[in-house]
């Protein structure tokens, strides 16, 4: 039996969840992601780069139909030699 001036602490964690569906790919995209095997999805996603302000097509062309090309020369020439190389833009996976 216990004594009256024994205390004890419970402390419940609860983690709300989602269910989603994803693409095959998607899933792969993301299971490779992964720093290490057990590194949950969740972490994974939330260690994701996200673009604040993104800009649609329709919004792109309204832009450049208001104030023409929003590249100069220079950064167009590096566009063209990623192109060329085939290298890949950033990965927003990637650890930094």
């Amino acid at each position: 039996m216990l004594d009256e001036d024994t205390q004890y602490t419970h402390i419940l964690c609860i983690m709300a969840t989602k269910t989603i569906s994803l693409r095959v790919e998607a899933y792969e995209k993301l299971r490779r992601a992964r720093t290490h095997p057990t590194e949950s999805f969740s972490d994974v996603v939330m260690r994701a780069r996200w673009d604040e302000q993104t800009v649609t097509g329709g919004e792109l062309l309204t832009l450049v139909r208001e104030r023409g090309p929003l590249y100069d020369c220079d950064e167009l020439d590096v566009i063209d030699d990623m192109k060329s190389t085939g290298k890949a833009p950033a990965d927003k996976w990637s650890t930094p």
